[in-house]
């Protein structure tokens, strides 16, 4: 097995029965500390962002993708909920319009990277025009190569134009997408989350799996990589994902800009 949270390597092919999604290694002895140290990512996290937007040099997007009830809405609510909604964006690809399907299948996405300052949160993405697509013929093996390249050159051309790409796959087990179904049926607080279309796709798993593979080993890229996410545990999958964040921001050497010349000289009344 990959160690937990491993970075896919461009060029390199991919299995993802090699990652264990139950992995909970960065979890330690102790679930308390672990815990207490998601809540310490949050404050750090919280921080960085500030800086981030006051510098107003950088851009930061965060990619989520995976197999439904893998936890990209939680991840999202868990893993920035101390920051500042003013500079993170947050948006969900659904079923295209036929006003988005009337033009290329980037320009929706487009519309949405982050701004200088701004964190951009992708829940699902222009990944999904290279998955749904893909596992249901909509699109044949020439046009899904061609996409390919196309996420390749437009992510290229965010990243030359700082942007800083981070691709998260969260990597549930198909036991574990059963037992989270069946606790959205069961569950009367969650069962607005239950839609029996869910089950077409569960149906498909294995079919979504070689696509996934496929997609993380064509796409990811020094400049964008993709990071496989254990999601069985989620505590563990925040950990991670928090940590990987905060490693990329701390990288990016930011700091408060300047005060404003003869500020400590100004006298309020």
């Amino acid at each position: 097995m990959k160690p937990a949270g491993t970075r896919v390597a461009p060029g390199t092919r991919v299995r993802l029965s090699d990652w264990d999604a139950g992995d909970t290694g960065i979890l330690g002895k102790d679930k308390s500390d672990a815990r207490a140290r998601l809540d310490e990512y949050q404050v750090r996290l919280e921080t960085l962002q500030e800086v981030l937007y006051a510098e107003g040099r950088h851009k930061l997007l965060v990619v989520l993708q995976a197999m439904d009830t893998a936890g990209k809405d939680s991840t999202i609510r868990h893993v920035f909920q101390g920051v500042d909604p003013l500079g993170v964006r947050a948006t969900c690809f659904r079923t295209p319009t036929p006003r988005e399907l009337s033009r290329d299948f980037l320009w929706r996405v487009h519309q949405h990277v982050p701004g200088t300052g701004e964190i951009g949160i992708f829940n699902r993405s222009h990944y999904e025009d290279v998955l749904i697509t893909r596992v249901n013929g909509w699109i044949d093996a020439a046009e899904c190569t061609r996409r390919y390249r196309q996420i390749n050159d437009f992510e290229r051309m965010l990243a030359e134009t700082g942007t800083t790409i981070l691709k998260f796959y969260l990597h549930i087990s198909k036991d574990e997408q059963k037992q989270r179904l069946e606790a959205r049926r069961d569950t009367p607080h969650k069962q607005w989350k239950f839609q029996p279309g869910d089950l077409v796709v569960r149906a498909q798993w294995d079919d979504y799996i070689a696509a996934y593979e496929a997609a993380l080993a064509a796409t990811s890229m020094a400049h964008a990589p993709w990071h496989v996410i254990p999601a069985n545990s989620k505590l563990a999958r925040n950990l991670m994902v928090s940590r990987l964040l905060i490693e990329a921001l701390e990288g990016l050497n930011m700091r408060y800009p300047d005060p404003v010349a003869g500020a400590a000289d100004i006298r309020i009344v």
